[in-house]
Parts: structure tokens; C-alpha cells; sequence
């Protein structure tokens, strides 16, 4: 079945209130269910379903959107992954119809080596999870009850054992049917020099690596004796696991992030397992790299807010600082808790107890005002640099400003000057060095596109409306274009399943419960029609006066009549007009 033909099924076969019902606790307000909304921290029902509509909306935190929407964004999926698993769930086949061309087939092969790869992944796991239930795994498990973990984390984390021998986990994967080289290429196993296939872990504690599905993608693994060895070692990157692009226990913390709005970000896979076994279940971890723009956009989807939690060494305040520097950038707030001398999370806990690491909490720096005090170890050159350089790369327009105050009040600096060296990385960065100039007249085309884009989302059937009074060519922005363009070709059903999230608030936003009822379909698009007429004159008349002054000197008498002629008959339908 199409993607299209499975989203029009699902819509009709599931109720939004019964898949929202499996996670929020709704109550009937009139013709709408409430609740207080599952992805901000509330008390008050702010959260409304409207049924009849089949659409979500929260007065506080403004989600929006239908049912496919509420399931990816409350289970951390994106949209293919959100469609796939209600298909699955009410038996919908999802398929490409007709002969593949060249690129399908080629996209099918790499379909299937992945789901190859996710199948060996899925057998890895729960062999090195029965490996660890085993007389075999008394070891592993001896460990594992020294450093106190619980029987809940290690069920809910999958943990497993990766036993001593050479072929443990190959043999297990040949007689599942595949082979050494697909097992290589998977990361799962090792080629000697002589081309022998060997298990890649040996002899370590297993922590298995989950997507945003639930899916299991990657292993790291851990020492558990005084092996002469790398501490950790983890998967590779593959065709289904890029380590800059995952977070560690994302799988199990999406939920108590999504609800509280905050994330706890960390180093290490046992000081994720710690922290969720004592109840701060929205702790998350790098995958063995520093923090990412990758994985700051993965965590930007569901947290506003972080706290950074690193070892109080030189080390782990440089990577506070860089971690900083890319949460507020993009406009996260985050603060910072640094290890006291001697302590990381699992000794802390464990030692001292919560209530000294919530005091570390409560006394958590601020993001910026971290930087500020991390800048002071430099020299001021150095200081000033990494102003003009971090404010040259927030992406968020209106949080230059109080950065820049801040940063300038507490540097002892000229706010002017930073600012300017601040624009001046901008416009480089940018590749136009007036890129700050905007005139009127393109704020006024500005506006002008978002009335036509108001009206496309409102009314997506009436699109043959708009494009008869040209409002597809009246369209000047890129953005416009391209969701115009997306409407176009997708239609009202599917559109908001190919938008971008700037573009899905905006869809939602317009179709919401919070504006009009969508029933003054003629007026609104005769409001429309009057201002685009204005502006095709204006556009007209400028475009008569330039090639009139064009021609003037080339002693071309009739044509500067001609000229004169039309100008003047555009002003008399101006002025009639108005």
C-alpha cells in the first residue's frame, strides 16, 4: 500500500482521543477532551483534543498537530518511523508499487541491508542478555552487583555479557542464517589478518544502543577485571548507527524529558544507568564524543532546557564550555553542575547521596554565565574572540542582544564593539556583508507572503483559486515557495507529513483550535484579491517609469508616448480604486 493510501487508513481506523487516551489521562470539556499537556510540566488541563477534527493543541507550550504528530512527537519518532509502527500495529502493509527504477532498486537493497543489520542487532542483544543469565555470566553478574546496579536497570537497559570466547556471538549469528562478512560489516565482528571472523566483544559488561524506535543499533562494552585492555570500547559507525547523531538511554529517558521539559546530559554510560536508578529518569549520555550539533538537535526536540553534568576536571570544563556554547547558539537554556574533586556521579550518589547532589543542583551555574567565568582563564584576546565568534553563531536573532550585554558587562568590554565584530563573522559567515540591510519594501513583501501562505494553509483545495489571481508568482520568499510548492504536490492530507517543524507550527497554527473556523473561505480570499491588485499596480507603475527612464535620450518620441500613455491609464485605475 502507498504511504499516502496507509495515512488516509490509519486516520479512519484510529480515534486521535484513543491514541492520546494510552498516555494522558483526558476528561470531557464540551465538544473537546483535556488534560494538563504530557509535554510541558503543568498542572492545569491546557492540553485540548478536538475529535471531530482529529487534532491536538496546548494553549501553553503550543504543540499541535493530528495523531501522527502526538505518537512521533510523544515517542521520539520521526514521521516514517511514526507511520511504520501504526501500520504495524493495525496490520497495514507498506509498499512501493509499480517496476523500480535504477535508484528504487538500489534504495531497496540498501532498505534491506539495514533491516539485515537491525535483525543481527536484535539477536546480538538478547544473546549477550541470555549470555549474562547464564552459569557464564556469574562474572558479569558479580560485577554488576558490586557497582549496585538493580535488577529493574538492567532489565530496562537490556545490559548483557559479552563472554571470553572467540566465536560465541558468530556462531549464533551463522545459524541464524548470516554470515561472517554481513556480521563484519555490521560491526558485530572482527576479521583477522588471516580473514577469520571473531567476536568483536569479548569479555565485557554490554550496554546495547537504542534509536528513537526502540530499535537496537550499536553495543558499547566494559572491562569488568584487570584485563590490560581499553576500558571501553564501542560500535563503529554503520549504514544504521552514526555515534554523533545518538545519545545513550534517549530510548528511555524521551518520555521523562518530553514531560519536564529538561534534560540531564552526561558523559558516561554507567553515570546514565546511575541517575535513572535513582529516579532522575530524563539522564541521557554521549556516545563516546563530544556533544554534537547532531545530537543538540536530537535533544532540542524534546528538552528546552539542559543540565550539563561533567567531571569537575580541565577536561571536563572544556567540554562544559563547547557543550555550552552549542546549547545557547541555538537558543537552549542549559546550566552546569561540576563534580566536586575526586566524585563523578555514581560515587557522589551512592556516597554523599541525593541530597548533596541536589544542592549541586540548586547552586547549578547558568550556561552563559559559566562561559563568562571559564573566559576569565584566558587571555583577553582570547576572551574577545570567543564572544565575537559565539555571538556571530546564535541562530536565534532576538538573544544576540542580551548576550551580548552580558557578555560585554561581565568581559569588561565595549557592548558596541563586540557587536560589531560580532556582525562582522555574521555577514562572512553568511557571504553577505550587508545581510543585515532589510528595507521596507521587503518587509512589506514579507507580509504580503505570509497573508498567500495564511491562505494555502487555510484552505489547501482553494490553491487553483489563489494561482488565478497569481499569488503563486506574487510569492517572493524562498520559504514560501518551497512550502507552497510542498502543498502543491502533497495535497491537504499528506502535507503536514513532508513539512519541517517551522513549518508544521506554522500549518498547525493556522488550522488550530485557536483561530477562526475554517468558514469564510470567499471573504478572506476577496481581501486577498484586494491587496494583490494594489500590489500588481504598484508593481506595474514601477516597471513603466523604469523602462520610461530607460528610454529617455534615445529620441524615440513614440515610444515615450506609449509610455506615458500606459503610466497614466495605470494612475487613473489607481486612483479609481482607491
Amino acid at each position: 500500500m502507498q504511504s499516502r493510501d496507509a495515512i488516509r487508513l490509519i486516520k479512519e481506523r484510529l480515534n486521535i482521543v484513543d491514541v492520546v487516551r494510552r498516555y494522558v489521562e483526558l476528561k470531557r470539556n464540551g465538544p473537546r477532551w483535556v488534560a494538563p499537556c504530557p509535554f510541558h510540566q503543568e498542572t492545569k488541563p491546557s492540553f485540548s483534543v478536538n475529535e471531530e477534527k482529529g487534532l491536538f493543541y496546548c494553549f501553553g507550550c503550543q504543540a499541535s498537530g493530528d495523531l501522527f504528530d502526538f505518537y512521533g512527537r510523544i515517542n521520539g519518532l520521526d514521521f516514517r518511523d511514526t507511520l511504520e509502527q501504526l501500520a504495524a500495529e493495525l496490520g497495514i502493509e507498506i509498499e512501493r508499487g509499480g517496476r523500480p527504477s535504477g535508484g528504487e532498486a538500489r534504495q531497496r537493497q540498501r532498505q534491506s541491508e539495514r533491516q539485515a543489520m537491525l535483525r543481527m542487532h536484535e539477536l546480538a542483544a538478547a544473546h549477550f542478555a541470555e549470555a549474562l543469565r547464564a552459569h557464564d555470566g556469574e562474572e558479569c553478574r558479580a560485577y554488576i552487583e558490586k557497582r549496585g546496579l538493580s535488577e529493574e536497570i538492567v532489565e530496562r537497559f537490556g545490559l548483557g555479557w559479552a563472554g571470553r570466547g572467540w566465536q560465541s556471538l558468530a556462531d549464533t549469528l551463522r545459524r541464524a542464517g548470516f554470515g561472517a562478512a554481513q556480521a563484519a560489516q555490521a560491526g558485530l565482528l572482527g576479521t583477522s589478518s588471516s580473514g577469520r571472523a571473531y567476536d568483536r566483544f569479548r569479555g565485557r559488561l554490554i550496554f546495547p544502543i537504542r534509536s528513537l524506535s526502540n530499535q537496537v543499533i550499536a553495543f558499547g562494552g566494559r572491562i569488568i577485571g584487570g584485563e590490560d585492555e581499553a576500558k571501553y570500547i564501542n560500535s563503529a559507525d554503520t549504514p544504521i548507527y552514526k555515534k554523533g547523531e545518538h545519545l545513550y538511554g534517549l530510548a528511555q529517558a524521551r518520555r521523562a524529558i518530553a514531560a519536564s521539559g529538561e534534560a540531564m546530559l552526561t558523559e558516561g554510560y554507567m553515570d546514565v544507568l546511575t541517575l535513572h536508578q535513582f529516579g532522575y529518569t530524563n539522564a541521557v549520555g554521549v556516545l563516546g564524543t563530544a556533544l554534537t550539533p547532531d545530537q543538540v538537535k536530537r535533544l532540542s526536540g524534546f528538552a528546552s532546557r539542559l543540565l550539563l553534568l561533567f567531571d569537575g576536571d580541565r577536561a571536563g570544563r572544556k567540554a562544559a564550555l563547547r557543550s555550552c556554547e552549542m546549547l545557547l547558539t541555538r537558543g537552549l537554556s542549559c546550566r552546569v553542575v561540576l563534580m566536586p574533586e575526586g566524585e563523578d556521579i555514581d560515587s557522589l550518589l551512592r556516597g554523599p547521596g541525593k541530597e548533596a547532589f541536589e544542592a549541586l543542583q540548586a547552586h547549578a551555574q547558568e550556561g552563559l554565565r559559566f562561559c563568562v567565568d571559564a573566559l576569565r582563564a584566558l587571555a583577553p584576546r582570547e576572551s574577545v574572540e570567543w564572544a565575537r565568534d559565539f555571538l556571530g553563531h546564535v541562530e536565534v536573532p532576538e538573544l544576540v542582544s542580551p548576550y551580548a550585554s552580558t557578555l560585554a558587562r561581565h568581559l569588561q568590554i565595549s557592548e558596541e564593539e563586540l557587536r560589531r565584530g560580532a556582525a562582522v563573522r555574521l555577514d562572512a559567515r553568511r557571504g553577505a556583508a550587508g545581510a543585515s540591510a532589510v528595507s521596507a519594501s521587503r518587509a512589506r513583501q514579507n507580509m504580503r507572503d505570509v497573508q498567500i501562505m495564511i491562505y494555502a494553509v487555510r484552505y489547501p483545495e482553494r490553491l487553483a483559486d489563489l494561482r488565478e489571481l497569481g499569488a503563486d508568482l506574487a510569492l517572493r520568499s524562498a520559504a514560501a515557495r518551497r512550502f507552497w510548492d510542498i502543498i502543491e504536490e502533497w495535497g491537504a492530507e499528506e502535507t503536514p507529513y513532508h513539512l519541517d517543524e517551522r513549518q508544521k507550527k506554522f500549518w498547525f497554527e493556522q488550522r488550530g483550535p485557536g483561530k477562526a473556523p475554517l468558514e469564510t473561505a470567499d471573504w478572506e480570499l476577496e481581501c486577498l484579491r484586494r491587496d494583490l491588485e494594489t500590489y500588481y499596480e504598484r508593481t506595474k507603475k514601477s516597471s513603466i517609469s523604469a523602462a520610461l527612464r530607460e528610454n529617455t535620450g534615445k529620441s524615440d518620441f513614440a515610444a515615450d508616448l506609449e509610455y506615458l500613455r500606459a503610466l497614466k491609464e495605470t494612475l487613473e485605475n489607481g486612483h479609481e480604486q482607491s
